[in-house]
């Protein structure tokens, strides 16, 4: 079977520009992706937390994974070499779009993996250094970093959720009951109420 697997980080990111790349590849080579997979969440998360991880454990010898590239898999070197090497141990092939790889269980497959993990691990961990300099020299010229001190942030779990709220206090629902429709604590509704519903909560 051939799958292809697409990750974004955050839900302002769009999967369609991968879903293009793996279509297009693939009608350009007479080939048909046979399962999609898609997820919202970080490549650092552990593999067993995400779909992917899931999608492994069931795929079987001569499948194919296919994805917009190897970064789509994890954020660091160990865990896309590991990802590899246990595609490559039980003969299932990783195909990537923009860094046009087709790794299998030959030893080109595996330099080649092992050379790109490590280069994308040095560029990240570049660019993490970079980041931690530029806001030392911020804090440096007296910039103040995050949020100041004392200030709440206006966005809450419930925020959003007024309306509906409301009607429920109005049909005479219970914190305990509105917390479990919601999915938060019974004191999260209460505090919300209090604080932006201007009831007594």
């Amino acid at each position: 079977m051939i799958y292809g697997y697409i990750r974004v980080s955050t839900d302002k990111q769009t999967v369609e520009n991968q879903r293009y790349e793996i279509n297009h590849f693939c009608q350009n080579n007479v080939y048909v992706v046979d399962k999609w997979i898609e997820e919202t969440i970080s490549g650092a998360k552990n593999l067993q937390e995400r779909k992917l991880g899931k999608l492994l454990k069931k795929m079987r010898k001569g499948d194919i994974l296919i994805c917009s590239e190897l970064s789509r898999l994890g954020r660091n070197l160990l865990m896309i070499m590991g990802i590899l090497n246990e595609c490559m141990n039980r003969d299932i092939q990783v195909w990537t779009i923009k860094d046009n790889y087709r790794l299998g269980s030959d030893i080109n497959s595996k330099v080649l993996a092992f050379a790109f993990g490590l280069s994308a691990e040095i560029e990240r961990n570049l660019i993490s250094q970079r980041t931690k300099e530029a806001l030392a020299r911020k804090k440096a010229e007296g910039i103040i970093l995050g949020r100041p001190k004392g200030r709440k942030s206006t966005a809450t779990k419930l925020t959003g959720q007024e309306k509906k709220i409301q009607e429920l206090l109005d049909k005479k629902v219970s914190y305990s009951a509105i917390g479990r429709i919601l999915s938060v604590h019974r004191l999260t509704v209460s505090t919300f109420v209090k604080e932006r519903l201007n009831l007594r909560a």
